[in-house]
């Protein structure tokens, strides 16, 4: 059939939904294009009739495997659903259609000096639909939050094709079971978010940044920890080691040091007179803890020049080979430093090719395996590095993912941080609200016998 429909058959139309950023390829039946909550009950009520598998997709982002047509069935394409994106600014919220890109409401908030902080690197992509089903992050995580604290209330399409509305437009609501909270990052288990009211918070006057460099990247874990004890919170602390710096530098030059251990980007928000203080004492901190220097923007162009390095770190590094993973480890903040010294030893086991940057301030780090997928024996060397960074980040108290979510890729592990209770009590959940089992099947939960596998033999 015709594009124009926004039912699609073709055999090619149907390979562009079989995968997303993460591994995997499953062919859908049929995707289809809702444009109203209306379009979506009627296709909810007849998949949960003939039990059909039901896969929701935005811009197909996800780095967990989260909208994978694992069973075939119903791939939802929300990503023509963007109509509506609206800020009431005597509210401070913004009510926006699934389809709608992330970073479009935070420019729509900015016309009113307000600013909707979920900052997920993809924010100009992917739409704040999947940022809701996987509860997105960002570097702005830190002081901010993620997803789930700026949304006040949802319309939500049941599996059996009833609307449900949870939470509202206030900013505060005790009424009931938190329904909001238990679908936000549900991952489309639950049921399929057709709006959501979202809050919006006063925008900061000014920003400052800094970056730190250090020769050890364990001395970097600890100048974070120092910093965020000091009573000043940044609004943004992301680490880049020293495999991708080098990996910026040799795909677009812009001056960083190539031959240090690793640099921390600092983002500090608020009064302008406030941030030159601020500024003066991070740079201090660092310094007391093992950093060799501590740069200071002068002004906004180069503060961007800065944290374009960042922005650059995941194309830059895909250029060494062909096939990227992409992990969200998360650890406590005091575990930072022990993180980072387990990593270099996990590399350093293995033999791969192991790059770290991301989150650092929230402990949100994202190690990064470059490989060839077409080398089996390096792509097994790859699963056991990667089964070992998820036991470490358990061992030193912390999960299995801080914003990419479950999906696929990690639901072999899901056990090992909530236990055989904690499986169970999901499971009961998803059966009471799901009996059929259609929406997003093949996600979150373990299977019998599951393992982690990034290439079948």
């Amino acid at each position: 059939m015709k594009s124009e429909t926004r039912i699609l058959t073709e055999s090619a139309d149907l390979y562009s939904y079989s995968y997303d950023a993460s591994f995997g390829t499953y062919i859908p039946d049929v995707v289809l294009q809702p444009t109203s909550t209306k379009e979506v009950v009627g296709i909810v009520k007849l998949a949960n009739e003939y039990r059909i598998p039901i896969y929701p997709r935005g811009s197909g982002t996800s780095l967990s495997g989260g909208s994978l047509p694992v069973y075939g069935g119903i791939v939802l394409d929300f990503s023509q659903w963007n109509q509506t994106l609206i800020v009431h600014p005597e509210d401070t919220i913004a009510i926006v259609s699934p389809g709608v890109i992330t970073g479009e409401i935070d420019k729509e908030a900015k016309k009113y000096g307000l600013m909707y902080p979920p900052d997920p690197s993809s924010s100009n992509v992917s739409t704040i639909g999947g940022n809701l089903a996987e509860n997105a992050g960002g570097p702005r995580g830190l002081k901010y939050g993620v997803t789930k604290d700026y949304v006040l209330g949802l319309e939500v399409v049941t599996p059996q094709g009833e609307i449900m509305r949870t939470g509202g437009r206030t900013i505060k609501n005790v009424t009931g079971y938190d329904l909001t909270k238990l679908i936000v990052g549900s991952e489309g288990t639950l049921g399929i978010i057709t709006e959501a009211v979202l809050r919006l918070i006063p925008r900061p006057p000014a920003t400052k940044t800094l970056m730190a460099i250090f020769d050890d990247i364990v001395d970097a874990g600890r100048a974070i920890s120092s910093v965020l004890t000091s009573r000043i919170l940044p609004a943004k602390m992301e680490i880049m080691d020293q495999a991708s710096i080098v990996a910026v530098e040799e795909y677009k030059p812009i001056g960083l040091p190539t031959d240090v251990d690793a640099i921390i980007l600092i983002e500090l928000d608020g009064h302008p007179q406030t941030l030159k203080e601020e500024s003066v004492q991070v740079k201090n901190i660092c310094m007391s803890v093992g950093a060799c220097d501590v740069i200071i923007a002068e002004d906004d162009d180069s503060a961007e020049e800065l944290w374009k390095a960042r922005k650059l770190v995941s194309p830059a590094i895909a250029r060494k080979k062909p096939t990227k993973i992409s992990e969200d480890a998360t650890i406590p903040r005091s575990k930072i430093p022990e993180m980072f010294k387990r990593l270099k030893e996990i590399k350093s086991r293995h033999q791969i090719d192991l790059v770290v940057f991301g989150h650092a301030g929230d402990g949100n780090l994202h190690p990064n395996i470059v490989a060839n997928i077409q080398d089996k024996e390096e792509m097994r060397r790859v699963e056991r590095a990667v089964e070992e960074i998820f036991t470490t980040a358990i061992e030193l108290g912390g999960t299995l993912s801080g914003e990419h979510g479950i999906g696929t890729m990690k639901a072999p592990f899901m056990e090992m941080e909530l236990g055989k209770v904690g499986i169970d009590m999901m499971k009961r959940i998803k059966q009471a609200w799901d009996p059929n089992h259609i929406l997003n099947p093949g996600k979150i939960f373990p299977q019998k016998g599951q393992r982690f596998v990034l290439v079948n033999e």
